[in-house]
């Protein structure tokens, strides 16, 4: 499907066949709809509503135009007067920017001269959230859901603010490189074997990994010092916490950032206690999986196999909570290719560095006020579309999403007990797959 609509489409092929637009043509309006709903991967459906926005912002662009001046008659004296229309009503894009966000300024050709507080409406109703990740296994003789308190949540940042989040990181990188952050902040170590060697940048605190030279043991050295986080960071905190991805009770005051190269890997492993629960990790450039389960086993340098894989899709946010962060371990198996992640986490108060100070900026963060028309309904929420033919299209994977929700509900118990992985059907997010070997390379 990705090949035939990023391509050339022509009336008919050089055999003569009928072509993809032909065979449009032919159908009816409900057998467009019923072509049109269904089948598609999340990849082409990304595309798909791409070119239905493009298509209505370009109508909504000529409209205004065509009439961008209309005349009109004075009821008191007879002139005609000249009167510029209203714009059209936006699309709900995910190329608003916010103010308080992001993307500076926030003026881009799609505003549609909306407010602050009409745009982040719009931006915070796209956010798609799960939480119902399922694996159970046994637990000091118990049967256990190994990844309850998980949350994965996705379209929280945009692809301009994405970008300007890869800048931010290859801009610390290159400051690193040339001695200009303190020298705890920064490491990047010799490649000295597969999956070994990954770039690390800390922020707030200098976590130790291992028992190092001088006899450190895992955990964050308070008489160390590294940088503060940089504003850019203090923004997506903010906007993680105002938008409901991340508690009021927990924001976090240090995070780590890993560029990967292809091959590099983080192996299995627990957090730390020294940072509370919940925390999140979100990945950018590459889509990685990250594995999770009781028991993680190293196949190979940078190869490993588990219960529960778990693919991260470009820019999403993944919380770590209850037994998702403490009974079950987690794994990044070899990247396939350069990757981003950063992590933000809480540190416990009676583990801070001792010269921390906290940072004001991080102390005032109001959660957004949750309207009904925004309110995610059940585990994941839509994006608001001002369009009846794309809304038909919507209800109808709703529609079909509902019932097969519905008929795995009846087999849930079965597959429980069999130990069996599941994720309930969302078309934005990719189901959960047996970790193996071979499954962690893409």
């Amino acid at each position: 499907m990705a090949g035939d609509i990023s391509g050339k489409l022509t009336d008919s092929d050089s055999a003569g066949r009928t072509g993809t637009i032909g065979l449009l043509k032919t159908l009816n309006r409900d057998e467009l709809l019923e072509v049109l709903s269904q089948g598609f991967c999340q990849h082409c459906e990304a595309l798909l509503e791409e070119r239905i926005h493009q298509l209505l912002n370009k109508r909504g662009s000529e409209s205004t135009v065509t009439s961008d001046i209309t005349l009109i008659s004075n009821p008191v004296t007879g002139k005609q007067l000249a009167r510029t229309p209203l714009p059209p009503p936006p699309a709900a894009n995910s190329d608003i920017l916010l103010n308080d966000g992001l993307g500076g300024s926030g003026s881009t050709s799609s505003d549609n001269g909306l407010s602050e507080e009409q745009k982040e409406h719009i931006r915070f109703s796209q956010v798609v959230r799960k939480k119902d990740f399922v694996h159970m296994e046994k637990i000091n003789g118990k049967s256990m859901n190994v990844l309850k308190g998980l949350e994965l949540h996705t379209k929280v940042f945009n692809a301009e603010e994405q970008k300007k989040i890869i800048e931010c990181v290859y801009n610390l990188q290159r400051m690193g490189q040339k001695g200009q952050l303190r020298e705890r902040t920064y490491s990047e170590p010799r490649k000295w074997m597969r999956g070994k060697g990954r770039v690390t940048i800390q922020f707030g605190c200098c976590y130790n990994y291992a028992v190092d030279k001088i006899g450190n043991p895992p955990g964050i050295l308070r008489e160390e010092e590294v940088d503060p986080l940089p504003p850019l960071f203090k923004q997506m905190i903010k906007r993680m916490v105002r938008w409901h991805v991340l508690p009021t009770m927990c924001v976090p005051n240090s995070c780590i950032v890993n560029i990967y190269n292809e091959g590099d890997c983080i192996p299995p492993h627990i957090d730390h206690h020294d940072f509370l629960r919940p925390f999140c990790t979100m990945s950018f450039l590459t889509q990685c999986n990250i594995l999770f389960g009781s028991s993680l086993k190293i196949v190979s340098p940078g190869e490993f196999s588990g219960p529960v894989s778990i693919p991260l899709p470009v820019g999403s946010v993944l919380i770590l909570n209850g037994n998702g962060a403490d009974i079950a371990k987690h794994c990044v198996p070899a990247v396939p290719g350069k990757g981003i992640s950063i992590t933000f986490r809480r540190m416990d108060e009676s583990k801070l560095p001792y010269n921390f100070l906290p940072d004001p900026e991080l102390s005032r963060i109001k959660p957004f006020i949750v309207s009904p028309s925004s309110a995610p309904q059940g585990h994941h929420q839509k994006p608001v579309i001002n369009s009846s033919f794309v809304k038909a299209i919507v209800q109808q994977n709703q529609h079909r999403n509902d019932q097969a929700i519905k008929d795995k509900s009846d087999q849930e118990a079965t597959k429980t007990t069999k130990n069996d992985s599941f994720l309930c059907g969302n078309d934005d997010f990719p189901p959960l797959s047996k970790a193996s070997k071979g499954a962690s390379r893409r």
